[in-house]
């Protein structure tokens, strides 16, 4: 088996990446960078964990411009929500390019606001690819200690850079009909997908 791991260079997602490959997955690393509204510390600190962790490639998704472009044309609480599905869409064009059949996230039931249950649901609707999400029922110690023993934790730790443009006070609660209706609010969408494709094609 072959899956894509979405890597943000925290402490989850590597940790969800060591477990699938305990589980004999060969695993991809797909990083969404933010620049210019960060530095490249989160993919310097994910590179280095996709070595740690076995991971065959490690491919960089440009998403910075159309983060800054979902919070301005969407309703803002909704932001998290409706950029998860932007990078679940791009993981899943990028997994058939590079024959994988599953995405691996490092997804904690009710950690933020875009994992609580009605939110998870309204993000997996995007797309038709299964996801993996081994890190689901854990809490955050245990987590945190299976990083210490894969020697992960201290290159994830310190502060999330995924929040950079996001509210204050995100949505808990969601519906795929009003996440739709958000997206259909951005400016040539698809176009946008296919431009961030492109890019990782020709790097």
């Amino acid at each position: 088996m072959k899956a894509i791991l979405l890597l943000s260079g925290g402490i989850d997602s590597p940790v969800a990446g060591y477990l699938a490959k305990q589980k004999d997955i060969s695993l991809i690393a797909l990083h969404f960078s933010l620049e210019p509204f960060t530095d490249n510390t989160a993919e310097v600190k994910s590179r280095k964990l996709s070595e740690i962790i076995g991971c065959e490639k490690f491919i960089v998704a440009p998403i910075g411009n159309i983060q800054a472009m979902v919070a301005k044309q969407c309703t803002h609480r909704y932001f998290y929500v409706i950029t998860r599905r932007l990078m679940l869409r791009i993981a899943e064009r990028i997994a058939k390019q590079e024959g994988c059949s599953y995405l691996i996230t490092g997804d904690n039931l009710g950690q933020v606001g875009s994992q609580t249950l009605d939110n998870m649901s309204a993000i997996t609707h995007a797309i038709k690819m299964p996801i993996l999400r081994p890190l689901l029922s854990f809490n955050k110690n245990e987590t945190i200690a299976i990083a210490r023993t894969i020697n992960t934790y201290e290159i994830s730790k310190g502060p999330e850079m995924c929040s950079a443009l996001g509210p204050t006070n995100p949505a808990t609660t969601s519906t795929i009909e009003r996440i739709e209706s958000e997206e259909n609010k951005i400016e040539n969408y698809e176009q946008i997908v296919n431009d961030v494709i492109k890019y990782i094609n020709l790097n």
